[in-house]
């Protein structure tokens, strides 16, 4: 058994989650705890060039669901045996940006593929290393448009195929991340991300909080 912590985020686009990600590493860090940030799909030499070919190639147009799906869950399962699996047999804390309820959400509910089959493929690349805890940042479909619109607007661009998707796609999304929530109550915690960053961070420790202690530090 693992004596670590795993949590991770997950939302729609432009939810705050990446923001909620870094003052949560952060806090943590500042209270003594070793922590470990990473992102899907990526968080290792293999994964970020996974994560190129799915995400900002200029040569992925004509990936399909199922590739994508499967190019997924081949970076999550490095992810899972070269970084988070160790950690958490060290005690350590891991804080990820998005995990396998992402595949479930977008190319399961998004893409429309077969919700087994999403799920046998997940099962394959992560096994029984599954989160502690996940935060669900969630906002209204038009606040996520208006912030995407932003984003793009305002960093230098860089393309990204899966923002690419259209306004029922990511409908879809929301919907799926919604389903999820509800059938794992436990461990899906629900937080508003409309709300101003602070509020955010402080519904988000609410639930952290608790489950700290079973590093043994408190």
């Amino acid at each position: 058994m693992s004596k670590g912590l795993f949590i991770s985020f997950e939302g729609t686009e432009g939810c705050g989650k990446s923001t909620q990600v870094e003052l949560l590493v952060q806090r943590l860090r500042a209270l003594g705890y070793c922590v470990r940030k990473h992102r899907e799909p990526g968080g290792t030499p293999i994964g970020e060039e996974i994560r190129h070919t799915l995400k900002h190639s200029q040569h992925n147009h004509a990936m399909t669901a199922e590739t994508e799906l499967l190019l997924m869950n081949a970076s999550r399962a490095q992810l899972v045996r070269e970084i988070i699996r160790p950690a958490l047999a060290a005690g350590e804390i891991i804080v990820c940006d998005r995990f396998y309820d992402s595949t479930t959400a977008y190319q399961g509910y998004g893409r429309q593929l077969d919700l087994e089959k999403v799920k046998a493929v997940i099962e394959f690349a992560v096994g029984e290393t599954k989160p502690d805890l996940t935060l669900f940042v969630h906002v209204p479909p038009e606040v996520s448009a208006e912030r995407l619109r932003s984003r793009q607007e305002n960093l230098p661009f860089v393309r990204d195929r899966i923002e690419e998707a259209d306004r029922k796609f990511f409908e879809r999304v929301a919907r799926g991340f919604g389903v999820i929530a509800a059938a794992e109550p436990q461990r899906v915690k629900f937080i508003n991300g409309a709300q101003p960053i602070e509020t955010v961070c402080a519904a988000i420790w609410e639930h952290v909080q608790p489950v700290l202690p079973k590093l043994g530090r408190w």
